[in-house]
């Protein structure tokens, strides 16, 4: 057998191929949608592929699955498990096949069996990979969300992501009897997750690419509810301190299930000429502009949101990019592929252009972000004349300390929750060292937004002044 995991940073996502090299099958299990990677394996190894498919309706990414099959003919391998909420729609045009528990099928010489694992999501399945027709024991599994290194998928996502109430403890319960009966498989069975460390899709992910299940039941944190056969404590301990669930997920939820553009290649947005940018911002364009957050507050682009070029730009241009108008990046030539791949793997699919600097631009027609020190901002704080905007996460700001009173809002939610913030008095914004707060600012600016400071060196320079922080709840 010829197994791969494929790992993207920037969504902490894996996806996997896997292959019989003497029949030149192969499979791809939860792709992303820049699929060329999976070609070139297949091309590399000599094989073709045959068969796609996927653990689950995906929150965190736009799938590739359809994507790859639509450019090898592939048949798609997808869940029919779950309730009517959650079943595959817009398949017409494929091969496909819609598998229950228990299922099988073979890619060459390789036997996959499905399994119902509900819980993350109604519909999950896990994919086990025997190394032969006539194995009867499973070598892998390729477990999605619902299993990773050190954690659990989370229960709460459709309420989170999807806005469907009621659901975060059932699934909790459903995902531990899936656990109750998964355990059963032997110790030695390798666990291939669909995240690592960085994820949203749970709150305590390792950072080894896979593990064994015979390790995970004996270290992993819900190894002693499970021993115990407390179903109370398990509930309990999975919903508490679940990271915050980027607003994109919803959107990346009802495409994955519905169905998608089909993009064909890789979208190649042209370098703008001034006219033409200025002409697509008046029209309604949104500029990203990605450089770090210095060169931001030194001068940018009115109207413009930085999103910095890196590891966490999808996730961010995920929180914060509009669905339904155009974007054009401000970046490097050399850097515009990446970023783009980064955009379509959420479904930002809409890049008309870049330009590569602020040329053209005088310095009076830029904006700058006003800074702030934590000897001043403590001063405003103090008397009363400033409100303080924290940004970070509810975790950062719960259990290590905010500034009393300090208004609690996650950078990726400032546009859903403008309207809860004070326009008039100033607003001194902070995450923990001022990157999460230069976005916050920039998108709120886009707003309207006239009277908000950027914390200089955030919440740690306000420690290290001897400033007061306190964990309790407002």
């Amino acid at each position: 057998m010829i197994f791969r995991q494929i790992y993207e940073d920037g969504l902490a996502q894996a996806s996997y191929f896997f292959g019989c090299p003497a029949t030149g099958e192969a499979m791809v299990i939860d792709p992303r949608r820049d699929i060329d990677v999976y070609l070139q394996l297949a091309q590399q190894h000599k094989l073709k592929i045959v068969a796609v498919g996927e653990t689950h309706i995906h929150a965190d990414f736009l799938s590739g699955a359809r994507e790859l099959a639509h450019a090898t003919g592939a048949t798609l391998y997808l869940s029919d498990e779950g309730d009517e909420n959650w079943k595959y729609k817009g398949l017409e045009g494929f091969n496909y096949r819609l598998v229950k528990d228990g299922d099988e099928w073979f890619v060459g010489n390789i036997r996959v069996r499905a399994v119902h694992t509900p819980g993350h999501t109604p519909e999950h399945i896990t994919f086990l990979l025997f190394d032969g027709k006539e194995e009867t024991d499973p070598m892998i599994a390729i477990t999605g969300d619902f299993m990773f290194v050190g954690d659990l998928g989370r229960s709460d996502l459709l309420e989170e992501a999807a806005g469907i109430r009621g659901t975060a403890e059932p699934g909790a319960r459903r995902l531990y009897q899936s656990l109750v009966k998964f355990i059963e498989n032997p110790d030695y069975l390798q666990i291939w997750p669909g995240h690592g460390a960085g994820s949203a899709c749970g709150k305590a992910l390792g950072a080894l690419p896979a593990s064994t299940l015979g390790y995970e039941r004996r270290h992993a944190w819900w190894a002693r509810d499970i021993e115990a056969r407390d179903e109370e404590a398990f509930v309990k301990d999975l919903l508490a301190d679940q990271p915050e669930a980027p607003a994109y997920f919803a959107m990346m939820k009802r495409l994955n299930r519905d169905g998608m553009p089909i993009l064909g290649k890789l979208p190649q947005p042209p370098l703008l000429s001034p006219e033409a940018f200025k002409k697509a911002i008046e029209e309604g364009a949104i500029l990203i502009d990605t450089r770090d957050k210095f060169a931001f507050a030194g001068g940018h682009i009115p109207g413009a949101i930085n999103i910095p070029a890196g590891k966490n730009f999808s996730t961010w241009a995920g929180w914060l990019l509009p669905y339904d108008k155009p974007l054009i990046l401000l970046a490097p030539a050399e850097q515009v592929e990446t970023l783009v791949r980064q955009l379509i793997r959420i479904g930002l699919d809409n890049i008309i252009g870049y330009i590569p600097t602020l040329e053209g631009y005088a310095p009076s027609e830029l904006e700058t972000v006003p800074q702030i020190t934590a000897e001043e901002a403590h001063r405003m704080w103090q008397s009363g004349e400033a409100v303080i905007l924290d940004v970070r996460s509810a975790s950062e700001y719960y259990n290590e300390g905010h500034i009393p009173n300090a208004l609690h809002i996650h950078a990726g939610r400032v546009i859903q929750r403008a309207h809860e913030i004070p326009t008039d008095k100033p607003v001194i914004v902070h995450c923990y060292a001022g990157d999460r707060s230069s976005t916050a600012i920039s998108a709120l600016r886009a707003m309207g937004f006239k009277n908000l400071y950027n914390l200089t060196g955030g919440v740690v320079a306000w420690q290290e002044k001897g400033f007061p922080l306190t964990t309790q709840r407002n």
